[in-house]
């Protein structure tokens, strides 16, 4: 990998776990003394949250249009790559990332009946065709996965129990896991499939483990403050 960092992405349907996991692969890093961002999306930048509180609003009372929606997500994704990813790449640092591609993939994709091809060549522009090293991917049922997004929006005394993505119907959610399992048989080299439906510290050790593995592998750069 030269002197570039490594870029490490979480994906998964809602409730899956994979931001709690993403959470704490970026404290042991820390722990360890391994330079490390932890960045989401859509977001991670001044600007990107500004399109994530559009994107996620549920009491917006016009509907998105298919393309508009895309059209946001790249929009936070090329500032997210531009001011924060490939900068941190360049320092050498481990980038953590929850939400990538895969997820525009999987929900705008497989979700919504995009053309996978003008998803991927828009990518393609907006991230002058960074591609993540490794790939996280927790898989869970989505009813569950559902049924968990809801417990933690009433744990965090939300006005709602789900946030407009999360509405969408199961049928959606369903195409969507289908998106995911789709993607990963295409590209096992990069995605590691983990069970959202095991014990949190197992899943933490599991994924931990193949992570740690994959950093003393490929970590041959030399790490810039």
């Amino acid at each position: 990998m030269d002197n570039r960092g490594i870029f490490i992405t979480f994906e998964g349907c809602e409730g899956a776990g994979k931001s709690t996991q993403a959470s704490k692969i970026y404290q042991h890093l820390l722990r360890n003394k391994i330079p490390a961002i932890m960045t989401y999306e859509p977001g991670g930048t001044e600007i990107g949250e500004k399109i994530r509180s559009l994107l996620l609003d549920e009491e917006l009372k016009e509907k998105f249009c298919e393309k508009t929606e895309l059209l946001l997500y790249f929009a936070s994704r090329a500032q997210h790559i531009e001011t924060a990813i490939i900068p941190a790449l360049e320092k050498g640092k481990i980038v953590i990332c929850d939400r990538f591609n895969d997820t525009t993939l999987a929900y705008q994709g497989f979700g919504r009946g995009i053309d996978i091809n003008k998803i991927l060549m828009m990518n393609e522009f907006a991230t002058k065709g960074l591609k993540p090293d490794l790939t996280i991917l927790i898989d869970i049922d989505v009813r569950k996965g559902i049924e968990r997004s809801k417990k933690r929006n009433r744990a965090k005394l939300l006005k709602k129990e789900l946030n407009r993505m999360e509405m969408e119907s199961l049928e959606f959610h369903q195409r969507v896991r289908d998106g995911y399992l789709s993607l990963s048989k295409n590209e096992k080299d990069r995605f590691r499939i983990f069970s959202g439906e095991t014990p949190l510290s197992e899943l933490f050790e599991d994924v931990k483990n193949e992570i740690m593995k994959f950093i003393e592998k490929n970590r041959s750069c030399s790490i810039r403050e």
